[in-house]
């Protein structure tokens, strides 16, 4: 049985997060937990859908159905990363400056979205990631 389809979005999603947490521990000079989560450099998200992508083109083929479902999901959910997801941290971000005017403030997650740069790291993450399980791991 090939594990490489399950192990890769794992390893993808473990490298980005443990990259997120460094370059954010770094930055803040001190342990980043309170920035775990959306946001930042690499996407965790485009590093997932990367990876499996890449990892069945190496695997398949680019002439594959199976390829053409996982670009086209990895084009929707780095859109959505994009586009989507950072209008939200925006919404957020102005509710959060009415909500400081009241007794009680609630404060809303702003970091949400990610920019190009971010997406960009997430996929070469997940492509690095594909071809060193296509290395190590062969059927």
């Amino acid at each position: 049985m090939d594990y490489s389809y399950a192990a890769t979005p794992f390893l993808a999603w473990l490298v980005a997060g443990i990259a997120k947490f460094l370059i954010n521990s770094i930055k803040a000079r001190q342990l980043a937990f309170g920035l775990i989560g959306y946001g930042g450099l690499p996407s965790n998200h485009s590093a997932i859908v990367s990876s499996m992508a890449a990892l069945i083109a190496l695997k398949e083929g680019v002439g594959h159905p199976a390829f053409g479902v996982a670009v086209t999901l990895a084009f929707i959910v780095m859109l959505d990363a994009n586009s989507l997801r950072r209008q939200v941290g925006k919404h957020a971000q102005a509710i959060n400056k009415l909500a400081a005017r009241t007794a009680d403030p609630v404060q809303l997650r702003e970091r949400m979205g990610h920019s190009r740069v971010e997406i960009a790291a997430g996929m070469v993450t997940g492509i690095a990631v594909a071809a060193a399980v296509h290395a190590f791991l062969p059927r």
